[in-house]
């Protein structure tokens, strides 16, 4: 015997009757009876997946979906059915057709968005409720030293909600993924997987991985509002929504002055008429739209130019906002107002959406010398006692920071002669720095950021980073360019347009030299990025003596295995990135590359017995430190074991050390005796 309800479909709010008699919420708990339904309107919201998950993943028979009274609405008649009808069932299919094509709707209904309807809100559908607001008002508040009242700023009741849900993807967990699901099509237009994406609530819980500090810490009550920006360029539909609605649940109402997303362009059905007629459900958000191809950096000056909010927020479109993310970013800005701040950036894995810190965690932000973005560690004079303390950091990954709107302008937003995106972070870390400003990475504030497997979309014709990077270092690394040109020499004559503006605006602000950027800020710098590289200990082709062949690397990536492979010398010149040209160079481990051009992939072995795999380089030697002896076998300290090779099967790999076995005799097409010296006195 089941309950059900006969009435029209609307597109309202859904509420759910399981078992005899009882409204359960979204929890699971019980929130009122069959008896009090007509007088108590007020129960969760609820899906169709929800259904059948409540039902045991059977098929649905154990529970039925049912339109939510309104005030001023007709009562609902109540009818009894025996066993399961065939009204139900035509309804429920109603409600799958109306509305299983729309993820974002299912989780608009699903996880409460349109509770604040006009008969729970003052500020009518859509908007931040009275409700939501007062819940954001603290219990605990301080007055400090300096006169400024600080409170906590946590939503408990949103903490709450978040830590009892359960399902696909909650708590940050990764979905299992099955063969199907990982194929190619599914990150063909995304760089990540749509498929696993649409499969997970737009308003699904994070793990909360803030240090224990982080949950006691007290801010200004008193903070400027922000505009939130968020650039898109043919994003997928969930992942775009699960942005704002990160945001949308894990800000203080207050803060939030709008959320500004600006489309740069986009060719997706979904991004046009649909998208806009989902935000508008939404509270304070907007979307603007670029009348061509502009490219995130100038897409991003079009979302500030049209901001409101005292401080401007710029966020990806693939992020999820964790707890209480918002106010020890602007805490800082309010205390300085020239001070540019980061969230620590999580990773949501592209395969699965898995949520976690990225290796490392908190760390700065760094360059080598060919521009490559960087994660050095905070050296033991920047480290406080108490590690959730905000850190000054050089350089900005890129995409998620805040800074105060009118200083943003006053440092010139950014170079407009900056094409689609790729070096902006070093412009605007360089100048704030060098004109006035400083930037701190902040490691209570926390947001997921997708890593895109790869690029999904084709960057216009004849636009090249390396523009950009030319450009940036002509304005803003004095004699220090020469350093990047010395491991690029293609930048040396690249036109890099006008820069005349950017060169004036340096002489306004009277910004400082690059010297005193790199002995004041970023010092620790060169002692893992040395402008002149150190010499090498060994480099060019490594040819085993028993076979006479050599090691190769196929493709350069992570876990490519080392084959050993007919030599190439004599056949012509070889180029620095061919994959037999290997240099052991000063961070003792072994890349792709002679010793001005390494790739950023190196030697790893995890055992005795094991393949040597390419690996992307740390730094940190552990498994990828290496030693060359002088009985020319290639020595791996952590395994305590040698590179072994087998022809036959073309393998290379670790093995026992025999100085007998030619097979693991090894001989570098150059050396330098010095340093191999110096690098093998702690092994003696």
């Amino acid at each position: 015997m089941f309950k059900s309800v006969c009435s029209d479909f609307h597109p309202t709010p859904f509420i759910v009757l399981k078992g005899r008699g009882t409204i359960r919420d979204y929890y699971g708990f019980q929130v009122s009876t069959l008896d009090s339904i007509l007088t108590s309107p007020s129960a969760e919201i609820i899906t169709v997946a929800d259904c059948l998950e409540a039902d045991g993943g059977r098929d649905g028979l154990g529970c039925f979906i049912i339109p939510r009274a309104f005030p001023g609405a007709e009562p609902l008649q109540i009818t009894l059915f025996s066993g399961f009808s065939g009204f139900t069932v035509a309804g429920l299919l109603v409600a799958a057709l109306l509305f299983f094509p729309n993820v974002g709707l299912w989780s608009l209904y699903r996880d409460r968005l349109l509770d604040n309807s006009p008969e729970n809100t003052a500020e009518g559908p859509g908007r931040f409720s009275a409700t939501q607001e007062l819940n954001q008002r603290r219990r605990v508040a301080q007055v400090g030293l300096d006169g400024v009242r600080r409170t906590d700023w946590h939503d408990y009741e949103a903490i709450r909600r978040d830590a009892a849900r359960v399902g696909n993807g909650e708590q940050g967990k990764a979905f299992p993924l099955s063969e199907t699901e990982q194929v190619d099509q599914a990150y063909r237009e995304n760089g990540f997987n749509i498929y696993v994406s649409d499969r997970i609530s737009l308003n699904r819980s994070l793990p909360d991985i803030r240090h224990a500090n982080c949950k006691q810490k007290l801010y200004a009550e008193k903070l400027p509002n922000t505009s939130v920006i968020i650039p898109f360029h043919n994003e997928g539909w969930s992942s775009l929504l699960r942005t704002v609605h990160s945001v949308i649940n894990r800000s203080p109402p207050r803060l939030v002055a709008e959320i500004i997303l600006v489309d740069d362009f986009s060719d997706k059905d979904h991004l046009k008429t649909q998208l806009q007629k989902y935000m508008a459900r939404l509270p304070k958000v907007q979307i603007l739209r670029t009348k061509k191809r502009e490219g995130l950096i100038r897409t991003r000056l079009l979302g500030a130019a049209a901001a409101k909010g005292e401080v401007i927020t710029f966020l990806d479109s693939h992020c999820e906002a964790n707890v209480n993310w918002l106010p020890p970013l602007l805490d800082r800005i309010a205390q300085n107002r020239k001070t540019i701040v980061c969230p620590m950036i999580d990773v949501i894995d592209h395969d699965n959406f898995g949520y976690d810190t990225q290796a490392g965690d908190a760390m700065r932000g760094a360059f080598d010398w060919e521009m490559y973005y960087k994660r050095i560690p905070i050296p033991p004079e920047l480290q406080w006692d108490d590690p959730s303390e905000p850190f000054e950091s050089p350089v900005m990954a890129g995409g998620l920071f805040a800074v105060d709107r009118k200083w943003f302008w006053e440092l010139g937003g950014y170079d407009t002669g900056l094409e689609i995106w790729g070096g902006e972070q070093y412009e605007i870390s360089f100048k704030v720095w060098m004109c006035g400003g400083r930037m701190e990475d902040i490691p209570c504030s926390r947001v997921g950021h997708i890593y895109r497997k790869y690029v999904p979309y084709k960057v216009p014709g004849g636009i090249s980073l390396a523009k950009n990077l030319k450009r940036v270092a002509e304005v803003w690394m004095d004699e220090y360019a020469e350093y990047v040109y010395q491991r690029r020499p293609e930048y040396r004559h690249l036109s890099a347009g006008d820069m005349t503006a950017q060169k004036e605006l340096r002489n306004r602000l009277n910004c400082k030299n690059f010297k005193w950027f790199m002995s004041e800020v970023a010092w620790d710098l060169p002692k893992h990025y040395p402008p002149v590289e150190p010499p090498a200990a060994a480099w060019g082709e490594i040819r085993n003596v028993g076979s006479d062949m050599c090691m190769e690397i196929k493709h350069f990536v992570s876990g490519s295995p080392i084959r050993l492979e007919n030599c190439v010398k004599g056949r012509g010149e070889v180029g620095w990135s061919h994959g037999q040209v290997l240099t052991l160079g000063w961070r003792e481990d072994i890349r792709v590359g002679d010793p001005m051009h390494t790739r950023k992939v190196c030697f790893d072995a995890v055992s005795h017995n094991s393949l040597v795999t390419l690996y992307d380089c740390h730094g940190m030697k552990g498994n990828q430190l290496w030693r060359y002896r002088k009985d020319n076998s290639v020595y791996h300290p952590v395994s305590n074991s040698c590179i072994d090779s087998s022809p036959s099967e073309r393998r290379v790999f670790m093995n026992t050390c025999d100085p007998s076995s030619t097979s693991q005799q090894w001989l570098f097409e150059r050396t330098n005796a010095t340093v191999l010296e110096n690098f093998n006195r702690d092994t003696n």
